[in-house]
């Protein structure tokens, strides 16, 4: 989700049982965060693209009659799956996620950290922004606040957190490079 979730939760410190040195840890920060993000699944069906477009030519529908609609065989309706990762704003289930995760989906699937699932609305979508706002009927969730994105640094230390493709939720980290970027 583009944006940025600041958390004043420090890095912790562990000592290992063997009294080595302490190791720096993001896991406060990660069990912090993770209940408020989610998998979103969402489908739509697309035609796929003309594979024989002969079969649009008057001659060739005298052999083979009407059975290609627009010169694509009805087989050729596919279904789309999208999945993404999105994150709970509000306790009464508004979510960020990604526009290209539902755009064009019909009833987009949103699943909790705690293994429930919820069929969402699309309130809003922003194509150029890559952001769309969707709402589940719940509430009592757990929320993560916007950061400001301003007080963000070149050099900063980031954590995302996601179900890429599907795999169940991670962890990554990685360096705020540029700003200003789109």
């Amino acid at each position: 989700v583009t944006g940025v979730q600041t958390c004043a939760l420090p890095i912790s410190t562990s000592v290992s049982p063997d009294g080595s040195p302490p190791q720096n840890s993001y896991a406060e920060v990660v069990s912090h965060v993770a209940p408020a993000v989610v998998t979103i699944r969402s489908e739509r069906r697309v035609r796929a693209a003309e594979q024989f477009p002969f079969f649009s030519d008057p001659f060739f529908r005298e052999f083979f009659g009407d059975r290609f609609r627009n010169g694509v065989p009805p087989s050729q309706e596919q279904l789309r799956r999208g999945l993404g990762s999105g994150v709970i704003v509000s306790p009464d289930g508004y979510i960020l996620t990604n526009h290209h995760v539902i755009d064009g989906a019909q009833d987009p699937k949103v699943e909790l950290n705690d293994k429930r699932s919820f069929t969402a609305k699309v309130i809003g979508s922003d194509p150029p922004s890559d952001l769309a706002v969707l709402k589940i009927d719940t509430s009592g969730l757990p929320v993560l606040s916007l950061g400001d994105s301003d007080r963000v640094r070149v050099g900063d230390i980031v954590l995302a957190l996601g179900n890429p493709l599907g795999v169940g939720q991670t962890v990554t980290m990685g360096i705020i490079s540029a700003k200003g970027r789109y």
